[in-house]
């Protein structure tokens, strides 16, 4: 399958990035078919010098069957060479990540509570468990008449 990807160069900490497409077994920064323009996040978004694309280039391999990634698909709305894609539901990626831990805590303690009743019927299944202590003795019974089975046979004899 055909990509339309991000393909990362610079230096460390100074990251620029070629569009290019490639198929996608490919490496990300390995082979590719062709380079359709650049994208540097290091400048203010209002600057030109950001993205350069060759849009011609970009058209032919969209009617050809390539596939953008995510980022590059925004890269690419933005621009207004293709529709913007939707923005995923992701409704924790707003809170810090720290917080995050606390918003989940917070529903297990409302399971807790309602886990206490449940402990409760525990303890309603205590007397259920004496019932078969009751009919322990029973057991017992049947262990007495095995002799008396026995015993009518030497009576027999």
């Amino acid at each position: 399958m055909l990509k339309m990807r991000l393909s990362m160069g610079g230096t460390k900490k100074r990251p620029v990035y070629k569009i290019v497409v490639a198929d996608s077994r490919f490496a990300r920064d390995g082979r590719f078919i062709e380079k359709l323009g650049f994208f540097n996040p290091l400048l203010p978004k209002d600057k030109k010098e950001r993205v350069g694309l060759d849009t011609d280039r970009i058209k032919y391999w969209l009617e050809q069957g390539a596939q953008p990634t995510i980022r590059v698909a925004r890269i690419l709305g933005e621009k207004e060479i293709m529709p913007m894609p939707v923005n995923g539901n992701n409704p924790q990626k707003a809170i810090p990540k720290k917080d995050r831990k606390k918003s989940e805590e917070a529903p297990k303690a409302e399971e807790k509570k309602t886990e206490a009743p449940k402990a409760e019927e525990k303890k309603t299944e205590a007397p259920k468990a004496e019932e078969k202590k009751t009919e322990a003795p029973k057991a017992e019974e049947k262990k007495t008449e095995a002799p008396k089975a026995e015993e009518k046979k030497e009576e027999k004899k």
